[in-house]
């Protein structure tokens, strides 16, 4: 599989706004967060810079929401479109991530019941906080996982 991450431009919200509500939805009312459409518009493009659009082999299966922050990557969103679901995609890319970025340790946040939060743990993040919503999760460096 080849990834590339394509920095999005305004012309992609409309995707991205439609990627968002399909995926996060259904998780997010679980927890008892009920948004509007101009609420899910306005997280989206908070710090819209950071926001790529996730292609696999030339296709775009979902997005990739990411910045480095004081020698940390920091995981905003990842979300993968309901076709291309359970096929590894998130897991194939975040390994992608941990080469790229081997000296960064990684933090990300998850909705409490969102599965998504399993696929973090196999992957070596662990939980250092939590909200009322969220899980706070932090993985090390790849270079300090093999030693």
């Amino acid at each position: 599989m080849n990834i590339e991450l394509k920095q999005a431009c305004d012309t992609d919200k409309p995707y991205l706004l439609n990627l968002r509500l399909q995926t996060m939805v259904e998780h997010l009312e679980r927890e008892g967060i009920f948004l509007s459409d101009e609420a899910h518009l306005c997280r989206l493009e908070e710090d819209y810079a950071s926001s790529h659009l996730l292609l696999i082999d030339n296709v775009t299966v979902g997005t990739l929401k990411f910045r480095l922050l004081n020698k940390e990557v920091e995981i905003m969103q990842l979300q993968i479109a309901p076709q291309y679901q359970k096929q590894g995609l998130g897991r194939y890319t975040l390994r992608h991530m941990f080469e790229q970025y081997p000296d960064y340790p990684f933090s990300l946040t998850v909705l409490k019941h969102n599965p998504a939060r399993h696929l973090y743990f196999a992957l070596g993040f662990t939980t250092y906080d939590e909200d009322e919503f969220e899980y706070y999760m932090r993985r090390p460096a790849q270079h300090m996982l093999m030693a």
